[in-house]
């Protein structure tokens, strides 16, 4: 049996093309990292405080780089941030914040337990230290049966 090699069967230069293709390996490496910095940094951006929000329909706005969250948890604690303070001090320690101004915007977020007398208490405190931009925090929702036909849920409707 015989083997012959031609000129006409190999093609040299075929070895040596150019290839116009992108390699994407590299590339998703970097985004499978930026992924994981991502999933550890965002829990640790947030409020640790456990408050049980209620659910609002709203339309969610854009909030500050550095949002001022004070809370009022369950057993009617008042805090700001993830600090504990009294509440005769609620104006006193956020005037001694590094970004002391009374045109910020305070997110005041309370557990759906809290009386509704203690949060406007709270209002209150922060309305005689000067502090009026005053948004309340809840958590993004869908209205539910109830509240498909325009009334809040738990309200009469009117004749």
């Amino acid at each position: 049996m015989a083997v012959s090699i031609s000129d006409t069967d190999v093609d040299d230069d075929a070895d040596f093309d150019e290839t116009h293709e992108i390699n994407v390996t590299p590339f998703i490496d970097v985004i499978l990292v930026l992924l994981i910095i991502f999933m550890v940094a965002a829990p640790l951006s947030t409020v640790d405080l456990p408050v049980d929000l209620p659910t609002s329909t709203a339309t969610p706005q854009k909030k500050p780089d550095k949002p001022t969250y004070v809370s009022i948890k369950p057993d009617l604690a008042v805090a700001i941030g993830e600090t504990q303070v009294k509440r005769v001090d609620l104006v006193r320690s956020l005037d001694a914040m590094p970004d002391a101004s009374k045109d910020r915007f305070i997110f005041l977020r309370a557990d759906r337990a809290v009386p509704y007398g203690e949060l406007m208490y709270v209002l209150e405190l922060l309305r005689a230290g000067g502090y009026s931009k005053i948004k309340l925090v809840a958590l993004e929702g869908v209205p539910d049966a109830a509240t498909q036909g325009g009334a809040p849920a738990g309200s009469a409707a009117r004749p």
